[in-house]
């Protein structure tokens, strides 16, 4: 009977799955303490947040295969699995309209200061709504960092509430932009200057420096907001609370953090102008189940040596 170990919870249509096809599946939380241990009898692991390293893939000597629940995987050893032979499978596009959906919802937030006037107005201060403070997202422009599968749908959105979409990406073709209406940069430095919102949905970047930091936040008009889905540390975030602070950005909306959990007195979080979610923009019901049967699948068809190639992201493996 194989083992499967899931680190992380995961919806439970997932594990029903593993469980009807026959396998030995044991449910523990990010990151245990125990994790050599635990890894030892694995012969698949479905991960969330875990780091998976070295010597964990070391310490798994029947491992056939890493399921990454989610299309990033910067916590996976990715070398030292291809060493192995081991191939890592992502859940390929079951996210991106959730991440998008997600995305919308705090840019709306920001827009008509939902946080602000809800508290106000549960503390008796009805007038709050005299301050004329909410905007439009009609007729505003929107950059969009990132045109992949989560990007696309982001600038399909934001188009539906009449706004102007420019799309940065240097690996993206600027006819395959152009096509959909929108305006295609290589670098997106050179439309900070235009944006009253920018939506970052790319990977971290490799090193220590910002993708986002002080240098571009000072390049953005003091009406505009930033918001962040992609991954914690793609933001100084001690910039980011400087430009707001000192009114030089209009707010902020965050989905990840530099160091997650964020510790609970993050002085982002005392910022009316800040509005934040627990990394969750892809765990609604229904994509939570998607992932969750997407690894399972990814599991079952690793062990049947069926898996695709376009769902792995060390395809040499499967020579």
């Amino acid at each position: 009977m194989p083992s499967v170990l899931v680190l992380g919870k995961i919806h439970q249509a997932g594990i029903n799955r593993l469980g009807e096809a026959g396998c030995a599946v044991r449910e523990l939380p990010d990151h245990p303490a125990d994790l050599l241990s635990c890894v030892a009898d694995a012969d698949a692991i479905i991960v969330r947040m875990t780091r998976i390293d070295a010597a964990a893939i070391e310490a798994a000597p029947g491992l056939q295969v890493v399921a990454r629940h989610g299309v990033g995987y910067e916590a996976v050893d990715v070398e030292s699995l291809t060493a192995r032979g081991i191939p890592l499978a992502l859940v390929g596009d079951v996210n991106s309209g959730a991440v998008a959906e997600h995305t919308l919802a705090l840019m709306l937030g920001l827009a008509k200061r939902l946080t602000v006037y809800d508290r106000a107005t549960r503390q008796g201060d009805f007038a709050v709504r005299d301050s004329f403070s909410a905007r439009e997202l009609s007729g505003k422009t929107v950059l969009v960092i990132g045109f992949g599968r989560i990007g696309r749908e982001v600038a399909r959105r934001c188009a539906c509430f009449g706004m102007s979409v420019i799309a940065a990406d240097p690996f993206v073709e600027p006819s395959t932009v152009d096509a959909a209406g929108y305006t295609h940069v290589s670098d997106f430095r050179s439309a900070l200057d235009r944006a009253d919102y920018v939506t970052i949905h790319v990977p971290k970047p490799p090193g220590a420096d910002y993708l986002i930091g002080a240098p571009e936040i000072a390049a953005l008009k003091p009406e505009a907001a930033v918001l962040n889905l992609s991954r914690g540390g793609v933001i100084d975030e001690s910039a980011l609370r400087e430009a707001l602070l000192a009114g030089r950005l209009r707010g902020a909306a965050l989905d990840v953090f530099e160091d997650e959990p964020p510790a609970s007195d993050n002085p982002l979080f005392a910022l009316d102008s800040v509005i934040v979610s627990p990394h969750c923009a892809a765990f609604t019901e229904e994509c939570a189940r998607r992932m969750a049967l997407a690894c399972a699948e990814n599991v079952l068809a690793a062990f049947d040596g069926r898996l695709d190639p376009e769902l792995v992201v060390n395809r040499q493996v499967l020579d």
